[in-house]
């Protein structure tokens, strides 16, 4: 696994007098192994932040490093799970893993093992020769992540990826992604605005601010692991919960109303 540090990062959208500044002097350090969730009010730059540490857009100052090795462009270190599940329609399940697999320059015969193997691991071994289209969305994300993971990268960077599923799913989804998480200790960046989701996953929680984007807060989720439903209940959960929560709500103040309304 691997180490991210991002260091005095900035981006803005435009040229001239339309430039607009979405991010301003993001400071953070993911250690090896840690699992790190980015929230923030609509429009803060969570979702732009993962893109430029995939290297999807390039940014304006700063750098990212991976171990030490600066990036500025899309690598097979770092694996990427949208919201959108992004599966190829016209190949099955394992294809779509498969394919993720040929860029790493894996052998044939490999390509199968490994994606039956990560198949396995989301608990999606029977829907192998499936189409995208027989699966429901819980389903697709499982494959997303399977094949994210199938070629080893050193950092997995999630953008909000339970956030198109039903309450239920999700829930499903947090368990299979922390039992994923403790079993082979990935370092992950993930984006949500799920306050509740971030706590039970995170070692750390970083609230970006608005206005431009920035790191506001940063909460470390002390927390017992391995994580077990009953825990969200507990006095500490609730009490980080809420914190969170409040750093948030402070850039969603709304102007007091007139007496004319």
């Amino acid at each position: 696994m691997a180490s991210l540090n991002i260091e005095h990062l900035s981006k803005s959208f435009g040229k001239g007098e339309r430039s607009k500044a979405v991010l301003h002097d993001i400071n953070l350090s993911v250690a090896n192994n840690e699992f790190v969730s980015i929230v923030g009010a609509s429009g803060c730059g969570k979702s732009t932040l993962l893109s430029l540490v995939a290297g999807l857009q390039t940014f304006d100052a700063g750098s990212i490093q991976v171990d030490g090795r600066t990036i500025d462009s899309p690598g097979l270190d770092r694996g990427v799970v949208f919201q959108s599940y992004t599966l190829l329609p016209w190949k099955t399940v394992r294809q779509n893993v498969e394919f993720a697999l040929e860029a790493s320059g894996c052998r044939r015969e490999e390509q199968r093992r490994i994606a039956d193997e990560h198949l396995r691991l989301v608990g999606l071994q029977e829907a192998a020769d499936a189409w995208p289209n027989q699966l429901s969305g819980g389903m697709k994300q499982r494959v997303a992540i399977a094949r994210a993971l199938s070629y080893r990268p050193r950092i997995l960077l999630m953008d909000e990826p339970f956030g198109a599923l039903d309450a239920m799913t999700r829930h499903q989804m947090q368990l299979l992604l922390t039992r994923i998480w403790e079993t082979h200790r990935l370092t992950v960046l993930f984006v949500t605005h799920d306050v509740e989701e971030a706590v039970y996953l995170s070692d750390r929680i970083v609230a970006l601010g608005t206005n431009p984007g920035h790191i506001k807060m940063v909460f470390p989720v002390n927390l017992p692991r391995p994580r077990h439903e009953d825990i969200m209940t507990s006095p500490a959960f609730t009490d980080i919960k809420q914190r969170v929560l409040q750093a948030i709500r402070e850039d969603l103040a709304l102007p007091a109303l007139t007496a004319d309304g």
